[in-house]
């Protein structure tokens, strides 16, 4: 899923994007689980019920990472490690990469989920 994130850099924000040419942050998650083999439904909020709930302090590669921000009732992106993530942000901006512990989104900090894949 990281990998197919990571490939994505640089597109522009869409909203409702999830695929090449604009995302939104919730789409470009759908798009990189795809891609991988991995089924995730749609929106921000159904992603938050989806796999295992783990703490901030057990983020791994791959994990879900989810933050309420001034501007979006609900954020998500993908774990590239422990202290960054890949993320659609918002209007006028594209796909990038950011650190869990700049403040806004430290203290907007919601959860993780861990996305498991059965073998």
């Amino acid at each position: 899923m990281v990998d197919n994130a990571l490939s994505m850099l640089g597109q522009p924000y869409r909203y409702g994007g999830a695929a090449p040419g604009g995302f939104d942050c919730s789409g470009l998650v759908v798009y990189a689980a795809r891609r991988a083999g991995v089924a995730m439904p749609r929106t921000a909020h159904e992603q938050l019920r989806t796999g295992m709930p783990i703490s901030r302090g057990d983020v791994q590669k791959g994990d879900l990472v989810f933050m309420h921000l001034a501007h979006k009732e609900l954020h998500v992106g993908i774990a590239i490690d422990s202290d960054r993530f890949i993320h659609a942000p918002s209007a006028g901006g594209h796909v990038r990469i950011d650190a869990l512990v700049a403040p806004h989104y430290a203290r907007g900090f919601a959860g993780a989920r861990r996305i498991i894949v059965a073998p």
